[in-house]
């Protein structure tokens, strides 16, 4: 058996074993999923994914990409796609992370299509790229702010949540404005919350901001300015 697929095989062994019918279908209830749910919390997905992501270690960046994959399109409960996530945030495996990437994250967001998927890439994933790589990954999140897909709209909206003083005020700009008028809960929320955090750094910027902006919904307005 070879690494990804020792791995797999633990993992999907470690979540049955951890797997607690009880909590599940509040779960997934909570989280309006139509994948079921084994109920097993963070904490304990944590421990399993800490022992298994020790004992199988993956050699090559392919075999690292096949495996999130893997874990990810034959999901049969959520948690496994959540170990999916938790695989390619790995320590380990820092080093791989590139705009190179940007493909295997677009599908996790696109075919993810939820928050609880999305937010996580976007600022743990896509964030960091866009620091890192911004020639490279600012032209992409231009286009995603005007796309189709609202997942891919709310991922350029969030993805400087942890940028702070880094933060490129003109990409903020240009992807708030390009979905300011939507009535999508889940971009006026990513809206507020963008603002939200960048206002911990620059509060007279986000001031001015939301005074220059007067389309803003009432909920992105109330959460960009909640601390202020």
């Amino acid at each position: 058996m070879t690494p990804k697929s020792s791995l797999i095989a633990a993992v999907r062994a470690g979540l049955a074993e951890l797997a607690n019918p009880d909590k599940a279908p509040d779960m997934q209830a909570y989280m309006k999923s139509d994948m079921p749910y084994r109920g097993v919390a963070r904490p304990q997905r944590a421990a399993l994914t800490k022992a298994v992501f020790a004992e199988h270690v993956i050699a090559s960046e392919t075999d690292w990409v096949d495996t999130i994959l893997v874990l990810w399109r034959e999901a049969g409960f959520r948690e496994e796609r959540y170990v999916a996530l938790d695989l390619s945030g790995q320590r380990r495996y820092a080093a791989w992370q590139s705009s190179a990437l940007l493909p295997l994250y677009d599908e996790l967001i696109v075919t993810g299509a939820w928050w609880d998927y999305v937010d996580e890439i976007a600022n743990r994933r896509i964030g960091p790229l866009v620091r890192s790589e911004p020639d490279v990954v600012k032209p992409v999140m231009r286009v995603w702010s005007t796309d189709d897909d609202k997942w891919r709209r709310r991922t350029s909206i969030i993805c400087q949540l942890a940028s702070k003083a880094a933060t490129d005020t003109v990409l903020l700009t240009e992807s708030i404005e390009a979905n300011i008028t939507d009535r999508d809960f889940f971009l006026r929320k990513a809206i507020g919350w963008a603002l939200r955090e960048y206002a911990k750094t620059e509060p007279e910027w986000v001031k001015d901001f939301v005074e220059r902006h007067p389309e803003l919904s009432g909920l992105s307005r109330r959460e960009a300015l909640k601390n202020l």
